[in-house]
């Protein structure tokens, strides 16, 4: 018996209608974010206010995450990353004419809704479009193009506040780059069924792109030696959708939230631990640089790692390399070159947390159920920003009542908890058995 071969695969079609409104939405996000709380200060907030108006970005995606997915899943992903890209200016036109800082805060938050309605739909566009050979290193590819966006933005936004000498300029930047992601996605061609525009691609007239098979079943689904539990694939609607897959959400999602919470920390403890061995600002804003291009650099190999290997050969690593760097950073504490063992730390935890670029994406895109994604991939990214929020609180928090060597042991603990549970859940099938 013979099998059908599928049709030819536009990989570069894929990339561009992907990649291209990312880095546009990415870019001007990036412009924003290191603007918000001198907009707020400017406005007449406070220190704590102005924090907590900058942090109303992540406030907004972490609400927006599950019901973002039930929104994808009615109309469509380049319809949903189209509205999130215009529901996106008018938050951004309230930040720009807010007269305090609640309207401003207002915007942020609205923002912030945009932001998660977009991420999902490109996850979940990304999910059902990219072939399972080659699906780790398009979505860690597009983490590295997320990665990209947030570096350059800043320094967009610094020219552009320079030249006009107002704050608030900076959100203008975030409009354009909005309405040419929403322009981009309006005039490319979905290249899995040709659509153009915003009528809604019918998902069943699209190739088969996962792992060549009909029969219903995830990828994930081969994954019969793990003890895995698999996502419902009859599962739709938000409530209906977390319900079915509780138990996954709850395994696995633990996991994701785990390395969500590794990953933010580090964003965190590093610059407190260079600040606890006495380096000076330019100095510690290079190491921190330096180590955030580390990990930048990595990205795709991180999906090359996954593809060949499986997604356990990425996790792993990258989970045990944060956790003994954690360690190292809260035994450091009492040694004489501390500044040169923060130097190395510094950049093995960027090592580490390169060789998992994409994981949470992968890992998502490999359980939600072919036909409709979008819901299941809400409540998963939900694990995982709940997991970058908490991860802050928790060490400031330990911080405040203790010492951050004692946040930074705390965080290993939770990073060896982590890969336990990844061990156990995570599906060991490699992506060339199924091609």
């Amino acid at each position: 018996m013979t099998t059908a071969e599928p049709s030819p695969f536009d990989f570069k079609a894929v990339l561009l209608s992907g990649f291209l409104p990312a880095a546009l939405f990415a870019i001007g996000e990036g412009a924003i974010i290191p603007i918000i709380p001198i907009a707020a200060d400017s406005l007449g907030a406070s220190l704590a206010i102005a924090g907590f108006v900058a942090s109303l970005i992540l406030v907004g995606e972490l609400i927006g995450d599950v019901p973002s997915g039930v929104v994808v899943a009615r109309i469509g992903e380049r319809n949903a990353m189209i509205g999130a890209a215009l529901v996106s200016v008018v938050g951004l036109v309230v930040c720009t004419v807010a007269p305090n800082p609640v309207v401003l805060a207002v915007g942020v938050f609205l923002v912030g809704l945009s932001t998660a309605v977009f991420a999902l739909a490109r996850h979940a566009y990304m999910t059902t479009a990219i072939p399972l050979a080659v699906r780790a290193r398009a979505l860690s590819s597009l983490g590295g193009v997320f990665r990209f966006g947030y570096f350059v933005g800043p320094f967009i936004a610094a020219g552009v506040v320079h030249l006009t000498g107002t704050t608030q300029s900076a959100f203008w930047i975030h409009v354009v780059c909005c309405l040419a992601a929403a322009v981009t996605l309006l005039v490319l061609r979905d290249p899995a069924t040709g659509v153009r525009g915003l009528r809604r691609p019918n998902r069943a007239s699209r190739p088969d792109r996962q792992d060549g098979r009909d029969d219903g079943s995830t990828a994930a689904g081969d994954a019969t030696d793990t003890g895995a539990v698999l996502v419902q694939q009859e599962s739709h609607g938000l409530f209906r959708t977390i319900a079915a897959n509780r138990a996954v959400l709850l395994r696995l999602g633990s996991g994701a939230g785990l390395i969500g919470a590794m990953r933010a920390g580090r964003q965190v403890i590093l610059p407190l631990w260079a600040v606890s061995v006495g380096l000076d600002d330019a100095t510690a804003a290079l190491v921190i640089g330096i180590a955030g291009a580390v990990d930048f650099a990595l990205f795709y190999t991180s999906g090359q790692i996954m593809d060949r290997w499986g997604r356990l050969a990425s996790a792993l690593p990258c989970m045990l390399g944060l956790s003994i760097s954690y360690f190292l950073l809260a035994w450091s504490g009492h040694l004489d070159a501390r500044v040169g063992w923060f130097v190395g730390i510094a950049m093995g935890m960027s090592l580490a947390n390169g060789v998992g670029s994409g994981i949470l994406m992968t890992l998502g895109a490999d359980l939600a159920p072919r036909g409709n994604p979008a819901p299941f991939l809400g409540a998963w990214r939900f694990t995982g920003d709940l997991g970058q929020a908490a991860a802050p609180l928790l060490i400031s928090g330990i911080t405040a009542v203790a010492t951050i060597a004692v946040a930074s042991g705390v965080m290993g603990v939770l990073g060896l908890v982590g890969a336990g549970v990844l061990l156990r859940y995570v599906p060991r099938y490699l992506p060339r058995r199924l091609r």
